[in-house]
C-alpha cells in the first residue's frame, strides 16, 4: 500500500502547523525526514499533495481530500486502540441486551447515558423478542443478558433473578361491540370476536400462546406496540400490561373491561450468562436489577 498511517499523521501535521519544520517539532522528527516521506509519497502517488510558497506550504484539493478522509482513518484507529486498552482490562467488545416487547426502549435511557461515561469501549446491542424467544436468544448465545416475561426455565448456567411483575387489563375501543356488552364478559361471548395477539417470536422453542381460544379469530402481530395500536382502533381484544395503557384508560382511547377469565400477573425476570461474563455484563446486570416497568 502506498498510503500509511504513518504517512496520513505527516500530512495532518503539516497541514495544523504550515510547514514541515512545524511538523517536525510536532511529531518529535527531524525536518530531512517530513520532507522526504512527502517527496516520496507524492512520487507513488503520481499526485501532488501540496502547494509550496517558500517554507510554507497548503494543501491541493487531492491533499485536501486525501486528509479529510484520512482523518477519519485516524479518528477510528485512536478509538480501536483505546477500546483495546479496556477489554484488555475485562470489558467485552460487544454485549448483546435483549428484552421482550413488553418492556418499553425507554426505561434503557438513563442506563445507557450512564454507561456511556464509563468510557469502556463495549459496543451495546439491543434487540427484542417475544415471549419464549427472549430465552431462545439467551440459549443460543444471541443474547448476554435478557429481561424476560413469563415462565422461567430452569436451565443451568444461567445466573436468574425476578425483578418486577407485570398485570393486565382486559382492554377494548370505546367504540367495539365489547364495550355495550354486560360485565364480567363469559367466555363464549370474546368468542363471536377478534382477538389481537402477539407472536411468539422463538425459532426453535415451543412456541407460547397465551389467552387463545381454539377456533378464535385472531389479527397476530408482532410486538406489544402494535396489539396496543390496533386495539385502540377497535380491530379487536386481548390483555394489555396495565402500566403501558394506564393513560389510555385514563383518557378513554381504551376501556378496561372485566371478563370471566382474568389474565393473572406475570413475572418479569433478569437473566445472564454466566459463562465469559466480563466487567460490562456484570455492569448491566447489577443496573437493571430494579423494578423497571416503574420507570414507565
Amino acid at each position: 500500500m502506498k498510503l500509511s498511517l504513518e504517512a496520513i499523521q505527516i500530512i495532518d501535521a503539516i497541514d495544523r502547523t504550515g510547514s514541515m519544520s512545524g511538523a517536525a517539532d510536532l511529531l518529535h522528527r527531524v525536518p530531512s525526514t517530513i520532507s522526504y516521506a512527502v517527496g516520496k509519497l507524492e512520487e507513488q502517488l503520481n499526485l501532488k499533495l501540496f502547494e509550496r510558497n517558500g517554507p510554507k506550504l497548503s494543501l491541493t484539493p487531492a491533499g485536501n481530500a486525501l486528509l479529510n478522509e484520512g482523518r477519519l482513518l485516524l479518528h477510528a484507529f485512536g478509538d480501536l486502540e483505546s477500546r483495546l486498552y479496556k477489554i484488555a482490562s475485562g470489558y467485552e467488545a460487544e454485549l448483546t441486551v435483549v428484552f421482550d416487547s413488553l418492556i418499553p426502549s425507554r426505561v434503557f435511557i438513563n442506563d445507557l447515558h450512564e454507561f456511556n461515561t464509563l468510557e469502556c469501549g463495549t459496543r451495546i446491542r439491543f434487540t427484542t423478542e417475544v415471549m419464549s424467544g427472549v430465552w431462545e436468544a439467551l440459549r443460543e448465545e444471541r443474547a448476554d443478558i435478557v429481561v424476560a416475561v413469563g415462565d422461567c426455565p430452569n436451565w443451568s448456567g444461567y445466573q436468574v433473578r425476578q425483578i418486577d411483575t407485570v398485570d393486565f387489563a382486559f382492554c377494548v375501543a370505546p367504540v367495539h361491540p365489547l364495550a355495550k356488552v354486560d360485565q364480567p364478559i363469559k367466555t363464549d361471548m370474546l368468542h363471536r370476536h377478534t382477538v389481537i395477539a402477539v407472536a411468539d417470536s422463538a425459532r426453535s422453542l415451543p412456541a407460547k400462546t397465551v389467552g387463545l381460544l381454539s377456533g378464535q379469530k385472531r389479527i397476530t402481530v408482532p410486538n406489544i406496540d402494535t396489539k396496543i395500536q390496533f386495539q385502540r382502533a377497535g380491530l379487536g381484544f386481548g390483555f394489555l400490561p396495565r402500566r403501558l395503557v394506564a393513560h389510555d384508560l385514563e383518557t378513554g382511547s381504551l376501556m378496561e373491561l372485566q371478563v370471566e377469565e382474568a389474565r393473572p400477573s406475570e413475572p418479569v425476570w433478569l437473566a445472564m450468562r454466566t459463562a465469559h461474563k466480563g466487567e460490562a455484563a456484570n455492569w448491566w446486570y447489577q443496573t437493571l436489577s430494579r423494578p423497571l416497568l416503574s420507570d414507565v
